[in-house]
């Protein structure tokens, strides 16, 4: 077996990680920090846990942890994470990054929307943690940084389209919706029940957002020239799941037939990425609790756009779902061990 430690276990992405680690053939939990709950029983914090996982949260200094995990998950905030993740690495452990600290590549990039970086030279080190994009890289790599939840269901929703040249690079107009698990477990009045309960509302409105430099770092990447997006995220009144719908303008020759044998033919073989047949669309209730993302495209023959929507759930393939499909890569192992379960249903 192999022994993972999870720094941050507190947070919706660390119990994930839990749940999900249960069910897996070749890991187990040695290590689960939290400093708010150490010395309490994982399972008495989470308690859909219990019976599944038997151990105490670590409240230790950083500096003991490598020797209590092979591999680590890093589910804490951005700013931490490049603080913890390098006495990783330098004792040889492969890390999964959960964090944003290590996904944008360029560090003025990065501080501009964050803060700044005191391990810059780990950027160019880190691989972004999309197996549907990176897999021979991720499998080779010792530091992998897991992609955002908003950024993994427009990016694959987006780059079988721009890869074939099927849509025009611009504009890319996104309107996506999360659930409440996305704003994290910290107490925020905008997240309350009652502030969410009944209500639909957009945030960030604007170049406002965090994940949009994420997402246009690899759009830009797919496209091979640069992009430039409009964004506008919304909260549900759920607490999973992400629905991206992307509008974009069809290039000259292409077709809704094409659109369609496009997405089929990129994904053909993938696991965990569902293209629907044309006239279905996705619905974030029917991957919950899985590590699948759903992809349909339709055609507005009037406007000459294509309508492209994909849905997952955040703290799954969003998240905590993705990062154990990242590191099973990492320890070459089936890239499915562990997540091979139904979305839930109802």
């Amino acid at each position: 077996m192999t022994r993972v430690g999870i720094i941050g276990a507190s947070g919706y992405t660390g119990a994930e990680l839990a749940r999900i680690i249960c069910s897996h053939p070749e890991f187990e939990i040695t290590l689960a920090t939290s400093r708010k709950f150490a010395g309490r029983k994982l399972a008495e914090v989470f308690p859909h846990l219990r019976n599944l996982v038997d151990i105490v949260c670590d409240g230790s200094a950083p500096n003991t942890w490598a020797e209590k995990a092979d591999v680590f998950f890093t589910a804490v905030p951005h700013q931490t994470a490049m603080d913890v993740v390098p006495p990783l690495l330098d004792a040889g452990k492969k890390v999964v990054d959960l964090s944003a600290d290590f996904r944008i590549h360029d560090q003025a990039t990065y501080e501009k929307w964050y803060v700044p970086h005191n391990s810059p030279q780990l950027l160019e080190k880190a691989v972004y943690g999309l197996p549907e994009l990176y897999r021979d890289e991720i499998a080779g790599a010792q530091l992998v940084a897991n992609p955002g939840c908003y950024p993994t269901s427009i990016i694959l929703g987006l780059t079988p389209l721009l890869e074939a040249g099927a849509i025009l690079p611009s504009p890319v107009i996104i309107d996506s919706k999360s659930g409440t698990t996305g704003a994290g477990r910290g107490l925020n009045p905008g997240s309350l029940f009652c502030e969410v309960h009944d209500g639909f509302r957009p945030y960030k409105v604007g170049r406002a957002h965090r994940h949009i430099p994420e997402i246009e770092q690899e759009l830009t990447l797919r496209a091979k020239e640069k992009i430039t997006i409009s964004f506008t995220p919304h909260l549900l009144p759920i607490s999973r799941g992400i629905l991206s719908t992307i509008y974009t303008q069809i290039a000259p020759d292409f077709d809704t037939d094409q659109l369609q044998n496009i997405l089929e033919k990129r994904y053909s073989g993938e696991r965990f990425v569902r293209v629907l047949p044309s006239g279905q669309y996705p619905a974030t209730q029917n991957v919950r609790g899985s590590n699948c993302c759903d992809i349909a495209a339709a055609f507005d023959k009037v406007t000459q756009r294509v309508v492209v929507m994909s849905a997952i759930d955040n703290i799954v393939k969003g998240a905590s779902g993705q990062a154990i499909q990242n590191m099973n890569l990492m320890c070459g192992l089936p890239e499915g061990s562990g997540l091979e379960g139904a979305p839930f249903f109802p």
